[in-house]
């Protein structure tokens, strides 16, 4: 056998596409075997509707149907009520990888590879020999536009098989239909689980969801806000590598070093320039395009000894305590669970970019309690299906005791098992996921600190409540006790001596010895006009109003001498407050407080307020504390720790 020269070899070189890699490379983008292939087809298609209504201010409503054909064959249909898609950009949306308008923004969103719809009618391409169909419309008064379309691989471009227009009822929308080779038969408990579980964190969507047998689930929206529209923000230099430092040099327009910081980078001010050039030993009128790469180097280091403030989190869009636990109280009301909980923690930054948790606990009712609690796990409100035992949220859930807490876990580490579900949710500009499927969130300690900080915030608050829910419980057998027997037995005195009877008031304080606080919550529906709107593809609101939540604490002494207190009733984030009797020394952001002068014993005192802006079943149970007491005089309330 002869030798093979180095010309020879050369020749065999060739360009690969980005299309070719990922048709020989399926499995990285979660098209691994037949069940996630279904999976992520329905993923991508939903979470391109979401994001196109979000970015037009339009409330989604996703249609997602599955057609089961012989084979293993399936159609898969998507159709979202958004701006749709012009003509000339179809091709590049759906038959291009690697193409798409958020890879370089650094703000918090869905996806930003430019794979995913794509990939999708790559897949179904490969599998089946067949073209996916697209229908979009951009007008109420122009016809949609189909286009049946294929992949060329070798030049990562579409091939429009056919064009032509039609009519369509919508006012505007895409509807997307690919046929790929599935195993629907075990992947069909996952995709409801996926939608549903997409309904949870986006309650601002509607979902329809149609089966092969034509069995059609609906999962209502929640909510009538879009989310907050995250802002796009510069690098921070923190997250910065130094090839991309050196690389943005080249293509900033800034003349001198100084004024490159503080255009190309967040928060880089004076101050931070000065300083950053200081210790990098480097002069602030250098021409970034014409500096060396050991300056660049020194400027890199330069960046980790200089505090620099963290970057702003306009870029985030959480979803919001007060919507989870709507969302979680939705999507489990046949469970009746005991109750929900949820913590949202500040936001915080890992390597430069902005991330921020939010958490929620649902304890007890229907939900088994020898098995292991059932973990959700959401980045960008999107749901992670698989590889949970690779993902930083189930490594923190993990490392926590949760025997102090009243759940099962015999080694004290490891997922727990008792009547609850945990839902996590990390917003990030940039999601470290484990791989390019984006099933599972990397191993970055800040993200599971925060993890870690937010269950047992929430932890606390159950221990909270079940503790609040025993000691309520044992005064209240004991007052009803009292209250039944004491009255018979001075009935009873009475008529036996043929005297008046007795005023009861001394003894049952005598008895109770504590201060009884507790708390009733009502819902008053409010009519309002509908809203007129021209946004296309928005519908007036009907009249069905909101909500004033009240809420009536009565606060009642039964010591035998007389009390003053300070009383604290915490606030949703979301919530308005309206009338508030008796006049409250202080109101926040957070908390009502009132100072309780002197409540003679057998005495109580009625506290009234009243909350807009949150739905019926928002507020359900008042958070309280009390300040200048003896907290164990108290039933219904804990010692306030401060602000």
């Amino acid at each position: 056998m002869g030798k093979i020269t180095a010309h020879e070899l050369a020749k065999k070189q060739k360009e690969i596409s980005v299309a070719e890699f990922f048709e020989r490379n399926k499995h990285i983008l979660g098209f691994g075997n037949q069940t996630r292939a279904l999976i992520t087809s329905v993923k991508e298609g939903v979470d391109n509707g979401l994001d196109a209504c979000e970015e037009a201010n339009i409330l989604p409503d996703i249609y997602v149907e599955i057609k089961n054909h012989e084979d293993g064959e399936c159609k898969i249909i998507i159709e979202d009520n958004g701006p749709g898609v012009v003509k000339k950009q179809i091709p590049h949306i759906f038959g291009r990888l690697l193409y798409g308008s958020r890879f370089h923004a650094i703000r918090q969103s869905r996806g930003q590879q430019g794979i995913g719809i794509s990939a999708v009618v790559l897949y179904g391409q490969l599998t089946t020999g067949k073209h996916a169909k697209i229908i979009s419309k951009v007008d109420e008064d122009r016809p949609a536009i189909i286009t049946e379309l294929a992949i060329d691989t070798n030049k990562n471009r579409a091939e429009v098989i056919n064009k032509d227009t039609t009519h369509w009822e919508k006012p505007c929308g895409t509807r997307v239909e690919v046929s790929i080779i599935a195993d629907y038969k075990r992947g069909k408990r996952f995709v409801y689980d996926y939608l549903q579980s997409t309904s949870i964190v986006n309650p601002h969507a509607q979902i329809i969801y149609k089966e092969p047998d034509g069995t059609e689930y609906i999962f209502e929206r929640t909510s009538e806000t879009l989310p907050k529209k995250s802002v796009e923000i510069k690098p921070h230099p923190y997250g910065v590598e130094l090839g991309t430092l050196i690389k943005m040099s080249k293509h900033t327009k800034s003349r001198k070093l100084s004024s490159f910081l503080k255009t190309e980078f967040s928060s880089m001010g004076d101050r931070t320039t000065k300083s950053a050039l200081e210790k990098a030993n480097l002069d602030k009128d250098l021409n970034p395009k014409e500096m060396s790469r050991d300056q660049f180097l020194a400027l890199h280091k330069a960046f980790k000894k200089v505090k620099i403030m963290a970057p702003s989190t306009d870029c985030l869009s959480p979803i919001g305590e007060t919507l989870i636990k709507r969302s979680l109280k939705h999507e489990t009301q046949e469970i009746s669970p005991e109750f929900i909980i949820t913590a949202s923690r500040p936001a915080s930054v890992y390597s430069g970019n902005p991330f921020q948790v939010e958490v929620g606990l649902v304890y007890g009712g229907n939900l088994p309690k020898e098995e292991t609690v059932k973990i959700l796990r959401f980045a960008n409100r999107v749901p992670l299906l698989y590889q949970q035992g690779g993902c930083v949220t189930t490594q923190a859930i993990s490392s926590i005791d949760w025997r102090r807490y009243g759940l099962n876990q015999p080694s004290g580490k490891g997922i727990p098992s008792g009547p609850a579900i945990f839902l996590t949710h990390v917003s990030s500009t940039l999601i470290p996921f484990t791989s390019e499927s984006k099933e599972a969130i990397a191993d970055v300690t800040e993200i599971e600190n925060e993890i870690k900080l937010a269950f047992r915030e929430c932890a606390r608050k159950v221990q909270h409540h079940i503790h609040k829910e025993v000691k309520r419980a044992k005064t209240r057998e004991k007052f009803d006790l009292i209250t039944k027997i004491l009255p018979e037995i001075a009935k009873k005195s009475a008529n036996i001596l043929d005297k008046p009877v007795p005023s009861l008031d001394p003894i049952i304080t005598k008895i109770m010895d504590v201060v009884w606080i507790e708390d009733l919550i009502e819902y008053e529906k409010i009519k309002r006009e509908p809203v007129q709107t021209t946004l296309v593809g928005v519908t007036p609101t009907d009249d069905k109003g909101g909500t004033i939540t009240k809420s009536r604490i009565m606060v009642v002494n039964y010591k035998q001498t007389p009390q003053k207190l300070n009383l604290y009733a915490v606030i949703p984030q979301d919530a308005i407050v309206g009338t508030v009797t008796p006049k409250p020394s202080k109101i926040t952001n957070n908390y009502i407080k009132w100072n309780l002068e002197t409540i003679p014993p057998a005495n109580k005192i009625d506290i009234n307020f009243e909350l807009a802006g949150l739905e019926k079943g928002d507020f359900d149970e008042n958070d309280l504390y009390i300040e200048n007491i003896n907290p164990t005089f108290v039933i219904g309330a804990d010692k306030w720790e401060g602000d």
